[in-house]
């Protein structure tokens, strides 16, 4: 039985760490969420099998998930950034108009009264 609270512990654990939310750049780096998930998925490996083969083939496929984690946080960082430089540049386009134009090519009027 104690096995297994350590063991459900540990996969707690790992999965709070890897499910942890970063404030990521869009810098094309993972490097921390490769290491998150090869320290966690080593420490479930190892606890799961008691070797250390099970160790080192958790940790394996611990990195390998957790880059493929880190990577999409990029890409939706990237996506985030671009929609921001692309309304910050339509609004800066359009201030001194009555109206601004959005992506698709509407024009929407300003509703200040001065």
């Amino acid at each position: 039985m104690t096995r297994l609270a350590l063991f459900a512990g540990t996969a707690v654990l790992a999965l709070g760490l890897s499910a942890m939310p970063a404030a990521a750049a869009c810098n094309g780096d993972a490097s921390t969420e490769t290491v998150l998930g090869a320290g966690s998925g080593a420490a479930v490996g190892g606890l799961a099998s008691h070797s250390i083969a099970g160790a080192a083939i958790g940790g394996v496929a611990g990195g390998v998930i957790g880059n493929s984690i880190g990577h999409s946080n990029n890409r939706e960082d990237c996506r985030r950034e671009a929609r921001a430089e692309e309304r910050a540049h339509y609004r800066d386009r359009y201030r001194d108009h009555d109206y601004w134009v959005d992506r698709y090519g509407d024009r929407h009027y300003n509703d200040d009264d001065d």
